[in-house]
C-alpha cells in the first residue's frame, strides 16, 4: 500500500515548516484572523486535512470548498461565505497567484551547490563562474561562458562559444550550441538548441544543404519544455522573447521570432521565419506555415493550421485557421441542416 504523502513528497522535494497562518498570510499578501495555528503542508482542496492548506481557484469549486476539511484555504472575498466552519480563510485577491507563494514557502527551490563534478569535461578557455553547479558528465566546450549560480544537469552539453546568463537551469542531457541565453532561463531535460535548421535547396542532383549561419537568442525568464527543439537561424537569429513559456515537444524552426510572454503548448510546429508578437497563446498541435506573421495577443486554438498572417487580438481556430466566431457559426448552421426533418402529419 502506498503511504507516501499526497503532495510534496519529501523524497523528491525540499520541505520547510510547519508555518503559522500569520506567516503564510504575510507571504501571500493576504489577510486572515490573527492566528498562530501551524500548517504542516499543502494539499488539493478535496483531500486536504486539518493541518494542511489549500486554495480555491474560482467559483466552480464552491461545492468542494463547502465540504473541505482543510485547516486553512486561500480564497477570494466573494467566496468567503462558502468556507466551512473549522477552515480558516486567508483572503487574497488572486488565490492562484497566492498559492504559488505558499508553495515556494513550503517547497523552496533547492540551493545551488557550487563546484564542478570530477567527471565533467570543461575546456581550458571556457569560463565557469565559481558559484555555478556543474553536475556529472557535463561537457563545456571552448569559449563557453557559464554565469553566476547556473546549474547544469548531468550529461548536459554546452557548445563552443555558448553564453549562459545568471541563474540558468539546464536539464539533464540537454544540448545547446550557437546560442546566447539571458538570465533565469530554464531549459528542461532533452532540449536541443542551436542545431541546423531544415534548410536546403533542390538541384538536378538532389537536395543541397543551405548553410545555417545564424544563432539562437533566448531572452530572460524563458522556460523551454522537455525535448523541445529550437533551430538556429539561416541568416538571421532565432529569437525567443523574455518571459515566454514553451511546453514539451515544441519544434521551432530557423529564423523564427517569438515575442515576449507567449505561451506555446505541446507538439506545436513553427516553420522557418515565422514572426509571433507579444502575448500570443498557441494551443497544442497547432502548425505554422513559413514566413507568416502573427500579431500581438492572438489566441490560436489547438490543432489549428496557421497559413496566413493574423492581425493582433484575433482568436482563431481550425485548419486553415479562421476567426473562431465564424467557424463556430458555420458548425452551428451545419448542425441545423443535418437534423432530420419531421414528416408532415397525415
Amino acid at each position: 500500500m502506498n503511504d507516501l504523502p499526497q503532495t510534496g513528497n519529501a523524497r523528491f522535494f525540499s520541505r520547510t515548516g510547519p508555518h503559522s497562518l500569520t506567516a503564510i498570510a504575510a507571504a501571500v499578501g493576504g489577510t486572515c484572523p490573527a492566528n498562530e495555528r501551524l500548517v504542516s503542508g499543502l494539499a488539493a482542496l478535496a483531500i486536504a486535512t486539518p493541518d494542511e492548506i489549500s486554495f480555491v481557484a474560482d467559483g466552480r469549486q464552491t461545492k468542494i470548498l463547502a465540504q473541505t476539511r482543510a485547516g486553512a484555504v486561500l480564497v477570494s472575498e466573494h467566496l468567503l461565505a462558502a468556507v466551512p466552519p473549522g477552515t480558516i480563510p486567508l483572503i487574497t485577491a488572486d488565490p492562484k497567484a497566492g498559492w504559488v507563494q505558499v508553495a515556494a514557502l513550503f517547497h523552496p527551490v533547492p540551493d545551488i551547490i557550487p563546484g564542478i563534478h570530477p567527471t565533467a569535461v570543461v575546456a581550458g578557455d571556457a569560463h565557469v563562474d565559481s558559484t555555478a553547479e556543474i553536475c556529472a558528465h557535463v561537457v563545456i566546450e571552448a569559449g563557453a561562458e557559464i554565469g553566476p549560480r547556473c546549474r547544469l544537469g548531468a550529461g548536459a552539453v554546452i557548445g563552443k562559444g555558448v553564453t549562459l546568463g545568471p541563474d540558468c537551469r539546464i536539464g539533464v542531457h540537454a544540448s545547446i550550441s550557437h546560442a546566447s541565453l539571458g538570465a533565469r532561463v530554464h531549459i528542461y531535460p532533452g532540449v536541443r538548441i542551436g542545431q541546423e535548421g531544415f534548410g536546403f535547396t533542390i538541384t538536378p542532383h538532389g537536395f543541397q544543404t543551405v548553410p545555417q549561419l545564424g544563432c539562437v537568442v533566448i531572452e530572460d525568464d524563458v522556460e523551454v519544455g522537455a525535448n523541445t527543439t529550437i533551430d538556429r537561424g539561416a541568416l538571421e537569429d532565432t529569437i525567443i522573447g523574455a518571459g515566454t513559456r514553451l511546453d514539451n515537444l515544441v519544434q521551432i524552426a530557423h529564423g523564427v521570432r517569438i515575442g515576449r510572454h507567449c505561451a506555446i503548448a505541446a507538439q506545436v510546429g513553427i516553420s522557418g521565419s515565422v514572426e509571433i508578437g507579444d502575448g500570443v497563446v498557441v494551443g497544442g498541435q497547432a502548425g505554422f506555415a513559413q514566413h507568416v506573421c502573427v500579431g500581438a495577443r492572438v489566441q490560436i486554438g489547438a490543432q489549428s493550421g496557421v497559413m496566413s498572417d493574423i492581425q493582433s487580438g484575433a482568436v482563431v481556430v481550425g485548419s486553415p485557421a479562421r476567426p473562431a466566431r465564424e467557424v463556430f457559426r458555420e458548425i452551428a448552421t451545419l448542425k441545423k441542416l443535418s437534423r432530420p426533418r419531421t414528416p408532415p402529419s397525415a
